[in-house]
């Protein structure tokens, strides 16, 4: 009865996320129906365990949600976003069509613009390219998927993703974590990625495909003249990553820092500086970003209402992205404290291949990710039940806790875009297109970018390449 319930419990979870009903909602009840079918309280399983994992995921990465929330909407209202992607996929032109699509999002993404915001500011641009190339619109989801959901989330080293913080607040490392293995594997994606697409694209070319009939959420076509500058545009972006850089490897933070906190017997949420080193550099990176976007974007937003609405829109739409993963989190950890995943978890800790912990630590986080939904969901899940075991597994053999984040953080983004994946489902939505259209090809990258993780693993294991 207790695997049962978890298994019923994850498939009502899956289904009614599906079905577009919100997690925030039907997270604790799908856990309490698992907790209820193994015996446990009701009231302390919600509030002790769900509500107890769920604030401390939100009070150790919201400020990482809201500035990159506001960070994005400023670039998208103020032109500076939807200028980079035009100036990208205008200048590589038709013949290179899914390439530019690939490199506008990654170069978004890779800047520090949540992806949500990156599917937006892509959108009416590749649309418009697909429709003049005659290349089949149910394509353009997963070529969108390609560019910001893939590399640029968790595999290339210095990412500002919110799946390359969490591994440093378990892991004490920092984002540039494994760079070779982080890039390599990221080339890898692309490459395969784009080969599918194009394979894709041919095939639908020789069977007389075109972009075909489309009606719904079909882009306007304007006057592309009063785009602003990429150059202008870039700004912001170029300003996170080197203030993100700076702060995490230049910059002397004091290990003593935590002191007298720690005298006031507050609740600290990491044991030590270097744990929390990367989130603290990520948000003055993004403060200096937003400070930039402001100073660049002004005259395009008008007036200081149109400023107040952005900066207000961003905050808000934090709280729904911050609130879901929370809820994820919290509906991980109340199944994983259960009898019936104990099981669960001797299995995957018990892979052993190669003698290290890689594998087991890949298929863990892929498994969760995919379970919640969520690459950030089930990362953190994995990392809060299992990361001692995986680093006291590394340290007896001398591995690095460096390619413990990276193979983590690139894990997160394999089966994360199932269907059920709020990403997947707001990218459909913005293309007009559905599940039937262009899952396919979405799902396809999605075993691509799992495979990728595999690639790092033997990158590490054979060559020992960090």
């Amino acid at each position: 009865m207790e695997t049962f319930g978890i298994i019923l419990s994850l498939f009502l979870l899956i289904f009614f996320a599906y079905r577009g009903f919100s997690v925030i909602l039907f997270a604790p009840v799908f856990a309490l129906l698992a907790a209820s079918l193994s015996g446990l309280p009701l009231m302390p399983a919600y509030t002790e365990l769900f509500m107890a994992k769920a604030v401390v995921y939100i009070k150790s990465f919201f400020p990482v949600f809201l500035l990159g929330a506001v960070f994005g909407k400023l670039m998208e209202d103020t032109g500076l976003a939807k200028g980079i992607a035009g100036a990208i996929i205008k200048g590589l032109g038709k013949e290179r069509a899914i390439l530019s699509v690939v490199l506008a999002g990654a170069v978004l993404t890779y800047g520090g613009i949540s992806l949500f915001v990156v599917v937006f500011a892509v959108y009416p641009f590749a649309s418009a390219l697909f429709k003049e190339a005659e290349i089949p619109k149910r394509l353009l989801p997963a070529t969108i998927a390609l560019g910001a959901f893939s590399a640029t989330m968790d595999a290339l080293p210095g990412t500002p993703q919110i799946q390359n913080i969490i591994p440093t607040n378990f892991l004490g490392t920092t984002i540039y974590a494994a760079p070779i293995v982080g890039t390599i594997g990221g080339a890898c994606i692309y490459i395969a990625g784009i080969l599918w697409l194009e394979h894709r694209r041919r095939a639908a070319a020789a069977a007389g495909e075109g972009y075909g009939n489309h009606t719904l959420n079909e882009p306007e076509v304007k006057d592309d003249s009063k785009l602003v500058s990429w150059q202008i545009g870039i700004l912001p972006l170029i300003t996170v990553l080197v203030v993100n850089f700076v702060m995490t490897n230049m910059f002397n933070w004091n290990p003593d820092i935590l002191e007298p906190f720690k005298a006031m017997k507050l609740p600290l949420t990491v044991a030590a500086v270097k744990n929390v080193v990367s989130i603290w550099a990520l948000i003055i990176a993004l403060v200096s970003g937003i400070f930039m976007a402001i100073a660049l974007g002004y005259k395009n937003l008008g007036s200081t209402s149109a400023l107040a609405k952005a900066l207000n829109a961003g905050a808000i739409g934090s709280l729904l992205a911050i609130l879901n993963t929370g809820s994820e989190v919290g509906y991980g950890n109340v199944i994983a404290s259960l009898p019936g995943f104990h099981s669960i978890v001797d299995v995957l800790t018990g892979i052993n291949i190669g003698g290290s912990p890689l594998v087991s630590e890949a298929v863990t986080v892929n498994v969760l990710a995919g379970i919640t939904g969520s690459a950030s969901g089930g990362l953190s899940i994995a990392l809060d039940i299992m990361s001692k075991t995986w680093l006291d597994w590394a340290n007896t053999i001398g591995m690095s806790p460096d390619i413990l984040h990276r193979v983590a953080a690139m894990a997160s983004g394999g089966f994360d875009t199932l269907p059920h994946n709020g990403a997947v489902v707001t990218l459909l939505a913005v293309c007009g297109l559905t599940h039937r259209d262009s899952y396919g090809d979405i799902f396809v990258i999605t075993l691509l970018k799992v495979a990728t993780c595999f690639v790092a693993i033997a990158l590490y294991s054979l060559f020992g390449i960090l």
